[in-house]
């Protein structure tokens, strides 16, 4: 792995203008972090990386490269890009274990941090290595939200999340697990206990239903709460999944890992939302797609669709009249997320727009001073790496409010 870790390295042509960092969305300064692995000075990379992206080791393993980095080396236009990706996980992969802590002088403020997925994770440690005191509320037992429990193990392994909680630990970082804010403890409660800022990254957990009869009945599921927990389900074994995006493409594979024989997967047009690379794998595991099938309920046998109608720019102009019903032991629906609704329904002045995510200014503020968002909770589902790119800039908009109040 080692030879092959360097062979890339030397591959790369340390371009004058390279179009490798300006694909990814963190703009990591790809050539430079090269010259120093090629320099053996690991550390040094490994701390370039870990400031510019805190989830360095996390981003390495699950970004679409293909789209980022490795999509925009000059070197794939006639033949193999620089899979810079791999040399970026060799590194961070060292380094994280080994960080040194800095001694910053105490801030003496301190930071609630709602939610340790990728946008508070940055929040927390980019804070606590500023001199913030730093506390993490997460409602479940394990830190790393959509991380650790929405995509499976086999594509990130889960002990890397523990080394970020082991990390997070020797920053100074308190963790308050199994907490919901938004329940018995409110933002207004957190104002009231002394905390200077409060940062929600709680991410969209909400399924979004779609409306169709039977979708109340025993074999119908929803694929974020499936990848939640995936051996508390009893699938059978033909399985119907409503959706093609990446949470659809988890859904089938882990269902295949969970003793699934048969998954068909169901567009009502042609697109798919999901990423090339997993939509490779999702075939190469052997899950079959079906496009223009409309979904029109739900029985005990199976999904039902009405047949889409499509022009010549495959755009759905229409339905066909016969209903056709397919066979499955369950149906999986998995069309997206949006964010629940506690903060916003147990906050005064905290304001969301129509689809329920939260309204922030240019300095990720929400409606109500001394409350900063970003991530998915703002936006919608999106990559872990655009997260981190928004936490970064909300972390330093959070600094200047703070040292503003003083």
């Amino acid at each position: 792995m080692s030879l092959h870790i360097v062979n890339e390295a030397n591959r790369c042509l340390n371009c004058k203008k390279p179009m490798c960092q300006t694909g990814c969305p963190v703009s990591t300064s790809i050539p430079h972090i090269i010259k120093l692995f090629q320099a053996n000075k690991l550390m040094e990379a490994g701390a370039e990386l870990f400031e510019n992206n805190p989830m360095s080791l996390i981003c390495c393993i699950v970004c679409d490269h293909q789209t980022q980095c490795a999509g925009h080396c000059v070197l794939g236009r006639k033949g193999s890009a620089v899979q810079f990706y791999e040399i970026e996980r060799y590194i961070s992969d060292a380094y994280l274990d080994r960080m040194p802590i800095p001694d910053v002088e105490k801030k003496g403020q301190r930071v609630a941090v709602i939610g340790s997925g990728p946008a508070g994770m940055t929040v927390a440690i980019r804070l606590a290595m500023r001199g913030y005191d730093i506390t993490i509320f997460e409602e479940r037992d394990k830190i790393g939200g959509m991380l650790q429990y929405g995509i499976p193990d086999f594509r990130l392994p889960k002990t890397i999340l523990e080394r970020y909680k082991k990390l997070l630990r020797r920053l100074g970082v308190q963790i308050r697990p199994n907490t919901v804010i938004g329940g018995s403890l409110t933002i207004e409660d957190m104002f009231r206990d002394g905390y200077a800022s409060v940062f929600i990254g709680t991410g969209v957990w909400r399924p979004r239903t779609l409306g169709v009869q039977g979708e109340c009945l025993a074999n119908v599921h929803y694929g974020i709460s499936y990848l939640s927990n995936p051996s508390a389900y009893e699938l059978g074994e033909n399985v119907a999944i409503i959706g093609m995006g990446n949470v659809a493409m988890d859904v089938a594979r882990t269902a295949f890992r969970n003793g699934a024989q048969k998954v068909t997967m169901y567009a009502r047009g042609k697109h798919i939302a999901a990423s090339a690379h997993e939509l490779e794998y999702t075939k190469l595991d052997g899950a079959e797609l079906m496009f223009g099938m409309e979904i029109e309920s739900i029985n005990t046998e199976g999904p039902v669709f009405k047949q889409s109608i499509l022009n010549e720019n495959n755009k759905i102009i229409g339905y066909e009249d016969e209903r056709v019903q397919t066979y499955a032991d369950s149906t999986i629906i998995a069309v997206s997320q949006g964010p629940k609704n506690k903060l916003v329904q147990t906050t005064h002045h905290l304001e969301s727009d129509e689809r329920g995510l939260l309204r922030t200014d240019e300095n990720f503020m929400t409606t109500r001073s001394g409350v900063f968002a970003a991530g998915d909770v703002v936006h919608g589902s999106k990559t872990v790496v655009h997260a981190v790119e928004e936490a970064k800039k909300a972390a330093d908009a959070m600094m200047a409010y703070m040292e503003s109040i003083k």
